[in-house]
């Protein structure tokens, strides 16, 4: 009698014609996500290639200290790596500095100061060395601009990269982001004003 009870039960157990259907199932999303972390990365490592690339490009032209006829040369640093980039990077939101150094061991130096209450940082009211001329103390010694003839210039680029995937979003970046920082620092070429 026990036996006539769980029989339908026992067949069911025993059958697995819906077994790949019910496999499949537990392991797409797993496959999905994992094709495309894949393609967010190739994504991303390729997106920071291209600023990298526009990044020297820049430098490039700028160390010659050319004049654009219709536009500075700051305008047009920023116009080639905007091409450089293939549209892949939003430059509304790209945050791109041009800094002028005295010298390359003054890359991002802040400027001095007394560190009165010995905390390792300034404060304000500590007494400060005004390098700059602006009236303020600056935690990085450079000018914005892009140089004279023989001065060091630092070329500097971040974006923050929107994710695709949330779930990434937790492991590689922050928030549905992942930042994307590159810099180049070069020595204008010589040239007569």
């Amino acid at each position: 009698m026990l036996c006539r009870l769980f029989r339908p039960f026992i067949r069911v157990v025993r059958d697995d014609a819906g077994s790949p259907s019910v496999e499949f199932a537990f392991a797409a999303l797993p496959l999905v996500l994992m094709v495309v972390g894949t393609m967010e990365f190739g994504m991303i490592m390729f997106t920071s290639t291209l600023m990298e690339s526009g990044l020297r490009d820049a430098a490039r032209f700028g160390i010659t200290g050319q004049e654009p006829e219709a536009e500075s040369r700051l305008e047009r640093i920023l116009e080639i790596i905007t091409e450089r980039t293939l549209g892949l990077v939003d430059m509304t939101t790209a945050q791109v500095e041009v800094l002028v150094y005295p010298g390359f061991g003054d890359i991002g130096r802040g400027e001095a100061f007394v560190d009165g209450n010995a905390n390792g940082q300034y404060d304000p009211g500590e007494t400060y060395t005004d390098e700059n001329g602006n009236g303020q103390w600056d935690a990085d010694v450079g000018q914005a601009g892009a140089g004279g003839s023989g001065e060091i210039v630092v070329y500097r680029m971040r974006y923050d990269w929107p994710l695709l995937t949330p779930l990434l979003g937790h492991v590689i970046g922050t928030g549905n982001h992942f930042s994307i920082e590159t810099a180049v620092a070069v020595r204008n070429e010589p040239w007569e004003t």
